[in-house]
């Protein structure tokens, strides 16, 4: 029987820890999306790791046949135990 590690996540002010890794980010309010949702922008395009998949919806649109690139975000729906805490740091 394999038991599944739930990942670390830490926000910050200026950015989050998951697993102990920190990703500087800024976060964006609900009130600046049409569905609602709270926006956490990765600044750096380091891609975060598929622990953070698995708690979050992280998009990215990259295409590289385009030489397209996008920064990982996340967002964040309002019946998540993350959103309070995004809407009081954006």
């Amino acid at each position: 029987m394999s038991l599944a590690i739930k990942p670390k996540v830490k926000l910050l002010k200026k950015g989050i820890k998951i697993d102990g890794q920190y990703y500087p980010v800024f976060y964006s309010s609900s009130k600046n999306h049409t569905k609602g949702m709270a926006t956490i922008y990765i600044k750096t395009y380091k891609r975060l790791p598929p622990s953070a998949h698995e708690i979050f919806s992280v998009k990215n649109d990259t295409d590289s046949m385009t030489d397209y690139f996008e920064q990982d975000r996340i967002q964040i729906p309002p019946d998540s135990p993350f959103f309070e805490q995004v809407e009081n740091l954006s």
